[in-house]
């Protein structure tokens, strides 16, 4: 036990489907992370950097400040079609790189929260671990998994429509895995 006074996860070997006995070992991501720490690319470094820049109040109140000082050098330059060249270009070309660094990022931020979501349906001995590589199933495969957990969910909230009533229910049942095959 802990200080908290919980019993630290993993400290058992757990039982696979079968009965086999089966011990916990790292996760496949966790293993990459310790041999790879701090080998990002350039390019996801800067990236992220400047995404993380780009998105703060002071990246924002210097975008405001530019357009400020375009809209009073409008006067001086006459409001002539080279004055409003210069912004158009400017932002055109900033939005057209970060284009590419936003979608990085996100695109990097989209694998890191599937992995950890992942390891969560691995960790977890009642979860379905066939939903790992949910991302690789066809569109059929989702929408049958789709309504299984809408079937799922449907029975869940009868359950908690009984108990609203005052209803007795069934004793608490182990969480229910969803048969993903037929």
């Amino acid at each position: 036990m802990t200080t908290n006074g919980k019993t630290p996860p993993r400290q058992k070997a757990k039982t696979a489907g079968n009965g086999a006995k089966r011990r916990h070992t790292k996760a496949p991501e966790a293993e990459v992370a310790e041999t790879s720490s701090n080998s990002k690319g350039w390019f996801t470094r800067f990236s992220q950097t400047t995404s993380c820049w780009t998105g703060s109040p002071v990246a924002f109140f210097l975008a405001v400040m530019v357009i400020v000082a375009w809209i009073v050098t409008g006067p001086i330059f006459k409001f002539s079609d080279t004055w409003q060249l210069v912004i158009n270009t400017g932002t055109t070309i900033v939005t057209f790189l970060m284009v590419f660094l936003i979608q990085s990022s996100q695109n990097r931020d989209s694998k890191l929260i599937q992995l950890k979501l992942d390891e969560l349906i691995r960790a977890v001995d009642t979860a379905e671990t066939a939903l790992i590589d949910m991302d690789e199933m066809s569109e059929e495969e989702l929408k049958e998994v789709q309504e299984k957990f809408s079937q799922v969910a449907a029975e869940a909230r009868e359950e908690l429509k009984e108990v609203a009533a005052g209803e007795e229910v069934r004793e608490a049942a182990p969480p229910r895995k969803v048969a993903l095959h037929h």
